[in-house]
C-alpha cells in the first residue's frame, strides 16, 4: 500500500467516515510504519484476528 492511501484510510476512520478498517497479513507492516508516526497514534486500535490480519478502530479515548 502508498503511504497516500494509508493516510487517508487513517483520516477517514479518525474523522467517522469508517468504523473499522480490515488489514490483510501482507498490509500490516506499511500500515503500523505510518499509523506509530502519527501524533493521535494512540487512539488507533489493532484487533489480532486469525491468520495474522488487523481490524483497527478509532477510539474517542487513548489507550494507555
Amino acid at each position: 500500500m502508498k503511504e497516500e492511501l494509508i493516510q487517508e484510510v487513517l483520516e477517514k476512520l479518525k474523522n467517522g467516515e469508517l468504523t473499522e478498517y480490515y488489514v490483510s497479513k501482507e498490509d500490516f507492516l506499511p500500515i503500523q510504519n505510518v499509523l506509530v508516526k502519527r501524533a493521535d497514534f494512540k487512539y488507533f486500535r489493532g484487533i489480532a484476528k486469525r491468520g495474522g490480519d488487523v481490524l483497527y478502530r478509532y477510539m474517542e479515548s487513548p489507550r494507555s
